[in-house]
């Protein structure tokens, strides 16, 4: 779609933008099989990421390997800014600030937390800061489990979690092991007083899926079409009409990638990879998703998320407070 868009306005640099694209089929060799091919082969100007830390990890040494930039998007593993690599830029929220909207729940009224994550780059990066900034804030860590990212049997863990009785329970979750988890839950009677993931209530797949046990629970989110953001509702009614659905943040995030990439390759009047790097190091830009401003080692600093709950079968943002649509529901409705 930014592609098309570009193309409408009149190309880029008088060219015409092209996609060129292959499935990684999620696993680091594909990944890098992808990359290779897309420079070697295709000769590609810019690069953007794959989904997820760890296949982010792979793709951005190949792009360092050739020299050639690349803007990441569904990778917030700290690591990755870590390694001294002058060709990867973050769009996307990094995993040390991924929660910060979510410590309103102190405020809210809780005091004790168990803490649940995939066992991934993201999950364990999130782990470690969470427990940090957690007791900083007052909130209790009371339970802190790691689980393989493929479960999907979640009935000893829901168990553990009940006899724990946090007033919270988040996981760092994909979409497959929350949906499954609030399933568990449910079977097991466990009702904490929030409840709350990251990949899954976002979308809407997620109530599709879950029905009535999605009402109340809360997710964290870079990007909502209901949020007061600069082109939201504009993306949105356009994206709307192309395809036939509403979009979800994985969207946004791909069209945000292209505007970075656009302004930083007009900024330098040129797709020359040294002058495309310098922009994409130094540049601030209000893209779709967000602003665009990261660090020397082009970690995004920019950005902070959004933190949603399903109410009456709807997404709504509930904090930071200056965009929130509705009240946050505490404790949830069937917990004293």
């Amino acid at each position: 779609m930014w592609a098309a868009d570009v193309n409408a306005r009149g190309a880029l640099l008088g060219r015409p933008v092209e996609i060129v694209y292959y499935d990684d089929r999620s696993r680091d060799a594909g990944t890098v099989e992808g990359f290779t091919k897309l420079i070697g082969q295709d000769n590609v100007d810019v690069l953007v990421g794959p989904y997820s830390s760890s296949l982010t990890l792979e793709a951005s040494l190949v792009a360092e390997k050739f020299n050639i930039p690349m803007v990441s998007t569904g990778a917030s593993a700290e690591e990755i800014w870590n390694r001294g690599l002058t060709n990867i830029f973050g769009a996307d929220t990094p995993a040390g600030d991924y929660l910060e909207g979510l410590y309103f729940a102190a405020d809210a009224g809780v005091k004790t937390v168990a803490f649940i994550y995939a066992k991934t780059d993201f999950g364990e990066d999130l782990a470690a800061a969470s427990k940090r900034k957690m007791e900083e804030r007052g909130l209790q860590l009371v339970f802190i489990e790691g689980y393989p990212p493929e479960q999907r049997d979640f009935a000893a863990l829901a168990k553990r979690l009940g006899e724990v009785n946090a007033d919270l329970i988040f996981g760092v979750s994909y979409f497959d092991d929350s949906v499954a988890l609030v399933r568990a839950l449910k079977k097991e009677g466990v009702n904490p007083k929030m409840l709350g993931f990251t990949v899954g209530p976002g979308l809407r797949e997620f109530a599709n899926q879950l029905g009535k046990d999605a009402e109340g629970v809360l997710g964290v989110v870079q990007w909502l079409r209901s949020s007061r953001e600069p082109g939201a509702q504009d993306f949105a009614y356009r994206f709307s009409q192309r395809y036939g659905y509403n979009p979800g943040v994985y969207a946004v995030m791909g069209y945000s990638a292209g505007q970075i990439l656009e302004s930083a390759i007009r900024l330098a009047g040129t797709t020359d990879h040294d002058a495309v790097r310098e922009q994409l190091r130094t540049m601030y830009f209000r893209a779709l998703i967000g602003p665009y401003n990261v660090s020397e080692t082009g970690r995004q600093q920019g950005r902070r998320n959004f933190v949603l709950q399903w109410q009456d079968n709807e997404r709504r943002l509930v904090a930071p407070e200056q965009i929130a649509e509705r009240a946050l529901i505490y404790p949830l409705r069937g917990n004293p």
